[in-house]
């Protein structure tokens, strides 16, 4: 569904705008698995750039990640240190600058790498019957971009403190985080896969029967 009028781009920008605020601050934005919860914010950051394109995606995962920082600041946990430098990292009585990074950085991606990865696959083939898996990588995609991008980072920058919280010995800590990309991500990928083809193969079935009629 190629959305060029400025009055459709904008209209849609607010209602996933609407849609992300609504699953930052309640409780729908997470699905609760045997043992973990997983989010699913990220999938309209993931729908709306495959729709709108790498610019307003990137906007919509700038406001992603800045649902993040204020969670992480208003109701802090014991990591919130990674994603928020108004809390103060282990050991310190200041944040750092740094969580920004882990904050807003895979976030921002998360609105970039589903359109190119779609339109790459679109390339590839262009026949309508594959295109809800194309749609559907898209989605994994976006979504281990999120998951990756920062477990990683919070590794690279904060591996120390990390292990401090966390209770556990400072060699274990990638161990540790390839459990959390495990049991967090793949439920959290299925579910943008799933969701994405879903809502987006609607959407741009609806739009390419409205230019037929």
């Amino acid at each position: 569904m190629e959305i060029k009028s400025k009055a459709q781009q904008m209209a849609v920008m607010g209602m996933f705008i609407a849609i992300i605020l609504l699953l930052a601050f309640t409780p729908l934005g997470f699905i609760q698995l045997p043992f973990i919860k997983a989010t699913i914010i990220h999938i309209p950051v993931i729908i709306g750039a495959i729709l709108l394109g790498p610019r307003y995606g990137s906007a919509l995962g700038f406001l992603f990640g800045l649902t993040s920082l204020i969670n992480n600041t208003m109701a802090p946990a014991v990591s919130s240190f990674v994603f928020t430098p108004l809390m103060p990292v282990p050991g310190t009585d200041s944040g750092t600058l740094l969580s920004l990074i882990v904050c807003f950085v895979p976030r921002i991606l998360v609105g970039v790498v589903p359109w190119f990865v779609y339109a790459g696959l679109k390339k590839l083939c262009n026949k309508r019957f594959i295109e809800p898996i194309w749609l559907a990588i898209a989605g994994i995609a976006g979504s281990l971009t999120n998951t990756l991008l920062v477990m990683h980072l919070i590794y690279f920058i904060f591996k120390d403190s990390y292990a401090a919280v966390r209770n556990i010995a400072v060699d274990t800590v990638y161990n540790f985080i390839l459990g959390i990309i495990v049991a967090n991500g793949i439920p959290e990928a299925i579910a943008a896969a799933v969701l994405t083809a879903a809502i987006c193969g609607a959407l741009l079935m609806t739009g390419k029967k409205k230019k037929e009629a």
